[in-house]
């Protein structure tokens, strides 16, 4: 298996699928597999994390982001 330094936990709650989290995974995970962050993230689908009112949340970097998209993670992971 090979190793991560990092996770980004991104919560599947039902307030979060409502506020799109599957398609945001789906952009995070074309972002991980890019040349610059190749083998250093790992994604992991979580429950609800109980920020239901600021969905979709996803935590990287150990800081949780709130009503995330994509070019907010993307400052958080340079």
């Amino acid at each position: 298996m090979a190793t991560y330094r990092k996770f980004i936990f991104i919560c599947n709650g039902p307030d979060c699928k409502k506020e799109g989290c599957k398609k945001l995974q789906e952009e995070i995970k074309e972002l991980v597999k890019s040349d610059d962050h190749k083998g250093k993230y790992k994604i992991v689908k979580t429950k609800c994390m109980d920020f239901c009112k600021s969905a979709p949340i996803v935590v990287v970097n150990n800081e949780v982001v709130k009503k995330s998209d994509i070019s907010s993670l993307r400052k958080k992971m340079s």
